[in-house]
């Protein structure tokens, strides 16, 4: 079987050197690219990447610029690692698609954990599939219908959706939801829930409505099955 590819962008040499080893020790076979542009070219000129880690300061095109290019024909699972502390940052990059947001400096054994949590979740190998109200949500191909029309949603959307369906007229908190579905050691504003509940309504379309706001307190996913 061979080793699971990894993309890792950042303009610092030394950044990417020391994710690069880190990544390598745990057994991922790591490509590398110094800015914007080469993550781009890298990216589609290679095939089967798994997961990119993607910084956001870079010459030519920054972090969000490529997030946005490869979100375009990709929903490869994004971390992106930053110098800002700024929650617009962040949520312009969820906004974008983006995974995982970290911000540095960062415990490197950290981001691998973040980076296998991912994988684990993405490649799962689960062979369920739950159909509500017309949406058919396949964890094994991780695809979505909606009336038989495939719905292109991030990895992060697509892990809400179905943590909502498996939940469905269980009233979640967001606490709850944001421990569920970013893990416990997420350490972000639970606003970047509403953000992504936005986005998953307006791709769901008229099933957007089976996602109810609880106010203050989250949302609850209510359909007749």
């Amino acid at each position: 079987m061979e080793p699971i590819k990894i993309l890792v962008v950042d303009d610092e040499q030394r950044m990417r050197k020391l994710v690069k080893d880190f990544l390598q020790k745990n057994g991922y076979d790591v490509l590398e690219a110094a800015d914007g542009e080469e993550a781009v070219d890298v990216f589609f000129g290679t095939k089967n990447i798994s997961l990119i880690i993607l910084d956001v300061m870079m010459p030519k095109m920054d972090g969000f610029q490529v997030a946005a290019a490869i979100r375009t024909y990709s929903q490869v699972p994004i971390v992106m690692l930053t110098a800002r502390d700024s929650e617009r940052d962040e949520l312009k990059g969820f906004d974008l698609g983006v995974d995982e947001y970290i911000t540095k400096p960062f415990s490197p054994g950290i981001l691998v954990a973040r980076v296998e949590a991912i994988l684990r979740r993405s490649t799962g190998g689960r062979n369920e599939t739950i159909t509500m109200g017309g949406i058919v949500l396949d964890k094994s191909a991780h695809e979505v219908t909606v009336d038989g029309v495939p719905v292109e949603l991030s990895f992060k959307e697509f892990e809400l959706l179905n943590y909502f369906m498996e939940n469905r007229g269980i009233a979640l908190s967001r606490e709850r939801i944001l421990n569920r579905v970013w893990n416990y050691d997420y350490f972000g504003d639970a606003r970047t829930i509403d953000t992504h509940v936005k986005k998953l309504r307006s791709k769901l379309g008229a099933k957007g409505e089976y996602i109810h706001t609880v106010w203050g307190m989250g949302y609850k996913f209510e359909v007749d099955i």
